[in-house]
């Protein structure tokens, strides 16, 4: 029930997190810190928690990046600004842009009240040993205004998870590039979004795609083998084990009531069009219909 109950709640708050990358008040609150181009901006807001560090830690934690990504943001966004004035922007740019998606009756709504504290609750009990992502996350004070305390839980979380995911990558022996092409392979990204976003060229992902068909997991055309989607299941079902036990501490009527909440307003950020046609994280807006989580 734990596992299932990951996956189920990871698919209503990855969107509501995702605001953070897709909303114009993310891009302006970078600007306004001074913050030249999308990708220091987008570096700088999500690894603040982490306090002024340099690009290697970065690029190891987010994992996917090639290294000259990275490189060209970080240490250099911090000569514009400080992790303390890039968590405050991040959250100045979550409440402008979450009370426009939802309205200013929305965000200040009992409902909302209430998801926040049910989020914050799971967010405590993530395990975070190992996790750099999810502890620094974990750490941050906890905002007054619920909209802002519901999303800072939901990153934790989404942290959280990611740091976990990371590990089982490794375990299994998938590089960046590799981890990217089972990903596209499987459907779920696109992947020339992926490979361009993260600055990866072809002759990379090429290579990639050879040593996954050296390993049988990859077929000539580019599909998984019988043998890569067994392994691309294995990494999504370890990644959701290891992502269950907020949800287990919560409760499973808890996480249900946490999910009916979610649910409306991850909509809302899917309908909006914010997140593009064969993402990175691989959401669809067709996610809900067969991952009710149990009431009990």
């Amino acid at each position: 029930m734990g596992d299932a109950l990951a996956r189920a709640m990871w698919e209503r708050y990855e969107p509501v997190h995702g605001i953070v990358y897709f909303a114009p008040e993310s891009r302006q609150a970078a600007a306004e810190l001074g913050l030249p181009g999308f990708w220091m901006g987008y570096f700088a807001l999500r690894a603040a928690p982490l306090g002024p560090v340099t690009a290697p830690v970065v690029t190891a934690s987010f994992h996917v990046f090639h290294p000259d990504r990275v490189a060209r943001a970080l240490p250099d966004a911090w000569r514009y600004t400080a992790p303390a004035d890039a968590l405050a922007a991040r959250l100045a740019a979550m409440d402008a842009a979450m009370r426009r998606l939802y309205g200013a009756d929305a965000v200040t709504s009992a409902a909302m009240a209430e998801a926040a504290d049910l989020a914050w609750e799971a967010a405590l009990a993530a395990d975070t040993a190992g996790r750099v992502l999810g502890a620094a996350n974990q750490a941050l004070d906890r905002p007054h205004r619920p909209h802002l305390r519901l999303w800072q839980a939901l990153t934790t979380l989404r942290e959280h998870r990611g740091d976990g995911h990371v590990a089982v990558l490794v375990a299994h022996g998938l590089g960046p590039v590799e981890a990217m092409v089972l990903k596209a392979a499987a459907g779920e990204s696109d992947a020339t979004l992926l490979r361009e976003s993260r600055k990866w060229d072809l002759t990379a992902w090429q290579e990639a795609e050879n040593a996954l068909r050296e390993r049988g997991l990859l077929a000539g055309d580019g599909s998984l083998t019988d043998a890569g989607a067994a392994l691309h299941a294995e990494v999504e079902a370890r990644t959701d084990a290891a992502a269950a036990l907020p949800w287990r501490t919560l409760g499973a009527a808890s996480a249900a009531r946490l999910a009916d909440l979610l649910e409306p307003l991850a909509r809302t950020v899917l309908g909006a069009g914010l997140v593009p046609s064969g993402n990175p994280v691989g959401l669809t807006g067709g996610l809900w219909e067969s991952s009710r989580p149990p009431a009990d």
